[in-house]
């Protein structure tokens, strides 16, 4: 078969065959008497086992290899092929996300562009201080994506660069529910920092939602600092996600949860205020919030009587600490409840806790 032929029926150009035999991967078994070469059914084989090769990633060079050395190990090359792919897959997928955090910033020229992009990058450096900076000047005129903002967020470890991010990531949210739902006064679509707003979901929606996605995550730390950003997120669907929070089996998860809830005067959160108290984590924290929803008559009783039940719990010995911190929990409750608790609670047998029963009887009978 001539090489007009073996290309019609191939689909590989003579011009690629003719490629192919200077680079010694396929030979044309023979010659015509003109001098034309000609294909042999071996050959027209190799030119489809050549193809299929190629459709796989693989080089002409490492084609030659697999089709001519006896010892060549194909699962070697395949799992080089796919580490490569892998790697490749990445590089791409991490490309078009910064495209579209690009797209959602709504550049209206290069200079914008390369605002953005600037921005981006300084969030993923090595450096603290510079995403530091970086987290304080997308709060300005430089309208960083909330995707950006909560992928940053989440694995930050650095303390102070964190609450930055999340200082930055309240005002992205704000900056959105400031424009009246993502319209400008004309009725077209208003530019913000929180990224594109004329689709469905606004900025809010959208941090709280990925938040609320991590409280998931197998790594405890990103748990934690996801829990500690939806606890600073304002609006009713976060606060919504922090109750389900409330329900989860990180303990940790649970007490930032409830800290928040209980400065939203959400009364769901006592039973995990009194925890805290009891565990010692975070435990002026819990005593604080329970004193906010103390405010009215019921809930403060309610919460005297989970404090006077815990310490009825509490084993005088070995939980003598607890008994205290719980005690001292009882200061700022209002109500005849707490004063009842506290007046019993002077006659204790554990000295520590009647000692400070009777000083915070005296602080209430000042007031």
């Amino acid at each position: 078969m001539l090489i007009g032929e073996v290309a019609r029926r191939s689909g590989v150009s003579a011009r690629m065959l003719r490629h192919y035999e200077s680079l010694g991967l396929l030979r044309p078994s023979g010659r015509t008497g003109s001098g034309y070469r000609e294909y042999s059914g071996d050959d027209i084989r190799r030119i489809f086992h050549i193809e299929s090769l190629r459709s796989l990633g693989l080089t002409l060079r490492e084609i030659g290899r697999a089709l001519d050395d006896p010892g060549f190990e194909p699962s070697v090359l395949v799992d080089d092929l796919i580490r490569q792919t892998r790697e490749r897959i990445a590089a791409e997928t991490e490309l078009l996300t910064r495209l579209r955090r690009i797209g959602a910033a709504e550049p209206t020229g290069w200079e914008d562009v390369l605002q953005v992009v600037a921005v981006l990058q300084a969030l993923g450096s090595q450096s603290a201080a510079a995403r530091q900076r970086a987290a304080l000047s997308s709060a300005d005129e430089i309208p960083v994506p909330v995707e950006a903002l909560v992928e940053a967020v989440l694995r930050e470890a650095e303390p102070n660069v964190a609450g930055a991010l999340r200082w930055a990531l309240v005002r992205a949210v704000n900056a959105d529910s400031e424009g009246d739902g993502g319209r400008g006064r004309d009725g077209g679509t208003d530019r913000g920092r929180g990224g594109n707003r004329s689709g469905t979901a606004t900025a809010a929606a959208t941090a709280t939602a990925l938040l609320a996605e991590s409280l998931g995550s197998p790594v405890a730390a990103v748990r934690e600092r996801a829990v500690r950003s939806l606890a600073e997120m304002p609006g009713a669907e976060a606060t919504a996600r922090l109750r389900d929070a409330l329900a989860g089996p990180d303990a940790v998860v649970r007490g930032h949860a409830a800290l928040a809830l209980g400065t939203r005067g959400v009364a769901e959160a006592v039973p995990g205020l009194l925890d805290m108290v009891v565990a010692g984590r975070n435990d002026t924290e819990a005593a604080d919030a329970l004193s906010l929803l103390a405010g009215e008559t019921a809930t403060a009783d309610r919460i005297a009587d989970g404090l006077v039940d815990r310490l009825a719990r509490a084993h005088p010995t070995t939980e003598a600490p607890a008994r205290v911190r719980l005690t001292q929990a009882l200061a700022d409750i209002p109500g005849s409840t707490a004063s009842r608790a506290l007046k019993e609670l002077s006659r204790d047998e554990d000295r520590a806790v009647a000692l400070t029963a009777a000083y915070l009887l005296q602080l209430r009978d000042a007031r």
